[in-house]
């Protein structure tokens, strides 16, 4: 697909889901990853999948809320292997723990911060992490997962979410334009419907809402790699400041 041998990727929240998808996939192009999570035991999965597939990675433990235990992790990581030419930040996609949609009048403040913390402030901890020595490589790559619910109001009770979302969406459009002349880009995609488990088995609702879609499906985590295998690709040096919508051509607009 797109050669990414010689490079070094960090995928935060990839001991599950989409973020597994997306490090198994950039490893089977060559890249060593980083996979990051929370739980030790899930980072740990993801590397031994990548493993048995004969491609390279390392897990990587640490909370993207705390940005002392971001920086130390990049740093720590840079020593024993190599420095991160790309950053995906994923951790958070899915939502901020524990998550029941309901109207924003019914919410509190501190559900705000949780929000904010994880789908936000975890991308800002981490681009920091990595941004000095990337200019200093004059190359990187910074790719966000956010959500088509931070670009178009698509349902009751998500509104804490798709605030998270819309924030990230317009740092990662603004951290383009202050990196593009150190060899940086900056992108995100947009997700829609996804089935993070790729088991084609989804609920009643889900496949009720699958057939709005034009294509005909959900996505899968590997639809998200490749876009991120593409992106983070030299061939896509010209790409930066952009939301790509990956949502099997969902009305986004």
């Amino acid at each position: 697909m797109f050669d990414l041998h010689g490079r070094t990727a960090l995928v935060t929240g990839a001991g599950q889901g989409v973020g597994a998808g997306i490090a198994e996939l950039l490893a089977a192009q060559g890249a060593l990853v980083a996979v990051n999570d929370l739980d030790a035991a899930r980072a740990d999965a993801t590397v031994k999948h990548i493993r048995d597939a004969g491609h390279q990675a390392r897990a990587l433990v640490f909370d993207v809320t705390d940005p002392e235990s971001v920086a130390d992790a990049v740093r720590s990581f840079a020593h024993d292997a190599a420095p991160v030419d790309i950053l995906v930040n994923n951790a958070g996609n899915a939502g901020a723990g524990a998550f029941r949609p309901r109207p924003f009048r019914e919410t509190e403040p501190h559900e705000w911060r949780r929000f904010t913390e994880v789908n936000l402030f975890g991308v800002m901890n981490c681009a920091k992490a990595v941004l000095d020595g990337m200019a200093d490589r004059r190359h990187g790559r910074i790719i966000t997962i956010a959500s088509g619910s931070g670009v178009v109001g698509q349902a009751i009770g998500v509104s804490l979410y798709a605030a998270a979302k819309g924030g990230a969406i317009a740092f990662m459009r603004h951290l383009a334009m202050e990196t593009a002349a150190d060899g940086i880009t900056a992108n995100t995609i947009a997700l829609g419907m996804i089935d993070p488990a790729a088991s084609g088995r989804v609920a009643d609702h889900t496949r009720e809402l699958a057939k709005r879609i034009p294509v005909g499906r959900i996505g899968l985590p590997d639809d998200a790699g490749a876009l991120c295998a593409y992106l983070a690709s030299d061939q896509a040096a010209w790409i930066t400041g952009q939301t790509l919508h990956l949502n099997g051509g969902s009305y986004t607009s």
